[in-house]
């Protein structure tokens, strides 16, 4: 199975290629308890799976009702970065989505491109995982494939900023061990954490691809390095979740998003020209957020403060949260939030002092309190 592409994911093949491995057939779901002692013990997240969350009807109901509302400003952040993607790169480019995140939001990207300047980019999905690098099996296809094409990197939103140091790192090692220089921008449609420059706004909103899983994003899983299963020569793994065909949203999600391009103004060029020319550096001004959270609530391992809209709403679905600090005034922002948290029995704390809406902590395990 080495580098060979496999059709995995519910979207029409055109829109995004998936270099993943498929284990499908293969059990290696924990449940969120097992998972938490594991990572916490020291076992890497990438190594294992957490059990797909089933959405209830209320939170579905939510999902729906955060996707009509916030459709034109997905839309506008998708326009803005697609925009300076052309701009500083021209069409001569592979636009390469980090799974799972990323992907509904390349294949956006790709269709807008493809909408307002005619030219269908190719687009891929591959793996990038937190202190284990980018999957460069995947790196070396793309470039097989498209010589002379430069790669534009794509994610959903920045938190802390984990991946986007993880991509630069993954960069560096590329260049070193092959010879082969890529640029380590990421492209995001919020940066909440001011990580990247090429983003479609700085503001810590709602994104609905991040309210659920695989459900989401092509039925697939979050991707899997785990060396039982993936050997030298093979890109990183994924599964691929056919049984969930009849609650699949992802392609109803991004023809939602894709009609509200039509009813876009002529800001979207303004805005990306005012990012390109006079955007506010990438600052890493988050991350004093972080360590004053850290500091008051007494949690030294960075890796459990999650903050950020996006990165609050995965600690409720798929880890043990703690507690949930929101800014004060923002709970009608944050219903799908509010809602999950009662429904998982966590406290919910105003907290003013960061620079994000909202941060979920998962508990360190040596706390009973």
């Amino acid at each position: 199975m080495a580098n060979v592409y496999t059709k995995m994911g519910s979207y029409p093949e055109q829109d995004v290629t998936f270099l993943l491995k498929d284990l499908s057939s293969i059990e290696m779901e924990k449940s969120t308890e097992e998972r938490e002692r594991s990572i916490q013990s020291g076992a890497h997240y990438s190594e294992m799976l957490p059990i797909e969350y089933k959405p209830t009807a209320s939170y579905m109901t939510l999902f729906y009702q955060s996707l009509e509302e916030s459709k034109e400003k997905v839309a506008e952040a998708v326009a803005v970065v697609a925009e300076q993607i052309v701009k500083k790169r021209g069409f001569q480019t592979v636009l390469c989505s980090l799974a799972r995140a990323g992907t509904p939001i390349g294949v956006l990207i790709k269709r807008y491109i493809r909408k307002t300047y005619g030219v269908d980019l190719p687009h891929y999905s591959i793996s990038i995982i937190r202190d284990r690098g980018i999957d460069e099996n995947a790196l070396h296809y793309m470039l097989k494939e498209h010589p002379g094409f430069e790669i534009a990197f794509i994610d959903g939103w920045t938190g802390k900023g984990a991946i986007s140091k993880e991509l630069q790192k993954a960069v560096l090692d590329f260049e070193k061990k092959y010879g082969v220089r890529l640029s380590s921008e990421l492209a995001v449609l919020a940066d909440p954490g001011y990580c990247t420059h090429v983003y479609g706004t700085r503001e810590d909103f709602l994104i609905p691809s991040a309210c659920l899983n695989s459900t989401v994003s092509g039925l697939v899983s979050r991707t899997v390095l785990n060396n039982r299963w993936i050997n030298a020569d093979d890109f990183h793994g994924a599964k691929y979740y056919k049984e969930l065909l009849d609650e699949d949203v992802s392609n109803l999600y991004v023809d939602t998003i894709e009609e509200a391009f039509s009813s876009l103004g002529p800001n979207v060029q303004e805005k990306a020209e005012t990012i390109l020319s006079q955007g506010t550096p990438a600052d890493w001004r988050g991350m004093a957020s972080i360590e004053a959270i850290g500091q008051e609530f007494q949690i030294e391992n960075t890796h459990l403060i999650k903050p950020g809209v996006g990165e609050t709403t995965r600690v409720l679905l798929r880890r043990i949260p703690w507690k949930i600090l929101i800014q004060p005034g923002s709970q009608e922002k944050l219903k799908h939030i509010l809602l999950l948290a009662e429904d998982r029995g966590v406290p919910v704390i105003e907290y003013a002092n960061m620079s994000y809406t909202c941060c979920g902590l998962i508990r360190p395990l040596e706390q009973t309190s």
